[in-house]
This record gives structure tokens, C-alpha cells and sequence, in this order.
């Protein structure tokens, strides 16, 4: 009886412990890259060094999931400012960033495959690519079908999407700055009626630094 117990005190113990320790709060939220990396990010590894003589300007490498982040910072830009500045048709502006969506979904899965795999959070890339999908299609049938509520609120939409995606991705790695990633993106959606007439601008601002944040730190996490 007593070992029954202390057998029960030590499970709720360990319980308690592993629930302290869901977040690795020895480890900062984000740091510079450090040159050690595990096994399976050493594939398609990116390295950068710059220099003038004897001068270095500018080292560091991208690992695949910093690739998936500068691709998509690459394929918003375009798509937010002209938005925002380029009298171009909605319609030939969905066709045209609704391919450029796609391309950088397909990207998006070949970058992070492996890395996913290997933390066993697989379901973060159906995920992603889920919400990616889902926002392409209902801004297609707003712009296409002119659902006024829908194209009104285009901004909120996407940072809504990216902030679920965002959430997710954090708890399943148990990455806070990924977590607090999601947040920006929440509070950027409450702050858009204060730049009124450039939404798309600042929306597109907003995501783009978001994932240059990821690609050149070195995040908290599994």
C-alpha cells in the first residue's frame, strides 16, 4: 500500500514536471545562429559570406526552414505592394498570386519535408499548407464572385490565417518566439483601422518581417 502510494506521488511528480517544462525557458527566445547544427539540417544547407578584400560584410547560413521563410517573404512582397500601389485588375491579380501561392505551397513542403519528419510534427505542414489554400480560394471567390464583406477584410484574413498557422507551429515545437510570431500577427489585425489606406501595405510589412525575424535567428524550440 505505501509503495502503491509513493509509486502514485512520484507520477505526479513527473507529470507536473514535464508540464513545468513544456517551454525550455533556459533557452532564449531568439539568439544568434550558432555554427553547430544537428544532422538533419545540415541538407541544402545555405551559406553566405560576403566580403570586400580581407573585410567580412555579412556570414551566416539558412537551413531549409529558413529557406521556406525567406521564399514566402520573396512571394508576399509583390503581391501586398502591388496591391497597395499598382492599378492592376483584382482578377488578373488573383490568377497571378494565386500560381505564385501554389508554387510557394510546393516549395513549402519540399523545404520542410525532412524537417518535420524528423521532429515528428508532420501534421504542421498539412496544416500550413491547409490555411495557404484556404485563403488563396476564398480571396479568388470574393474577387471573382465580388463579395464586398470578404474583399473589405482581406487584410484580416491573411493575418488571421497566419497567426493559427503560427500558433500551431509554436505549441508543437514548443517554440515561444514562433508563439509570440502568431501574437504580432493578432495584434496587427487590431491596428489596421489605424492605417486605414495602406492595409495592404502594412500587412504585407508585417508578414514579411516576420518571417526575416524566423530566417536570420535562431529560435527557441525542439
Amino acid at each position: 500500500m505505501v509503495f502503491s502510494k509513493r509509486k502514485h506521488l512520484n507520477f505526479l511528480k513527473n507529470s507536473v514536471q514535464i508540464k513545468m517544462t513544456f517551454f525550455n525557458y533556459s533557452e532564449p527566445v531568439l539568439r544568434r545562429k550558432e555554427t553547430t547544427l544537428e544532422i538533419q539540417e545540415l541538407k541544402g544547407l545555405w551559406f553566405v559570406n560576403w566580403r570586400i578584400g580581407k573585410i567580412k560584410l555579412y556570414s551566416t547560413f539558412y537551413t531549409r526552414i529558413d529557406q521556406a521563410c525567406i521564399l514566402w517573404s520573396i512571394l508576399l512582397i509583390p503581391m501586398f505592394v502591388t496591391a497597395q500601389f499598382l492599378p492592376i485588375s483584382w482578377t488578373l491579380q488573383a490568377t497571378l498570386w494565386s500560381i505564385l501561392s501554389l508554387i510557394g505551397i510546393a516549395m513549402m513542403v519540399n523545404f520542410t519535408r525532412h524537417w518535420v519528419q524528423e521532429r515528428q510534427v508532420t501534421w504542421i505542414l498539412y496544416c500550413w499548407a491547409l490555411l495557404m489554400a484556404f485563403g488563396v480560394i476564398l480571396t479568388n471567390m470574393s474577387i471573382f464572385l465580388l463579395w464586398a464583406d470578404v474583399l473589405m477584410h482581406l487584410c484580416p484574413l491573411w493575418l488571421g490565417l497566419s497567426a493559427i498557422g503560427y500558433w500551431c507551429t509554436g505549441f508543437a515545437v514548443r517554440s515561444r518566439a514562433i508563439i509570440f510570431i502568431g501574437i504580432l500577427h493578432l495584434l496587427g489585425i487590431f491596428l489596421l483601422p489605424y492605417v486605414s489606406g495602406w492595409q495592404f501595405l502594412s500587412t504585407g510589412a508585417l508578414m514579411v518581417f516576420c518571417l526575416l525575424l524566423l530566417a536570420e535567428f535562431q529560435w527557441d524550440g525542439l
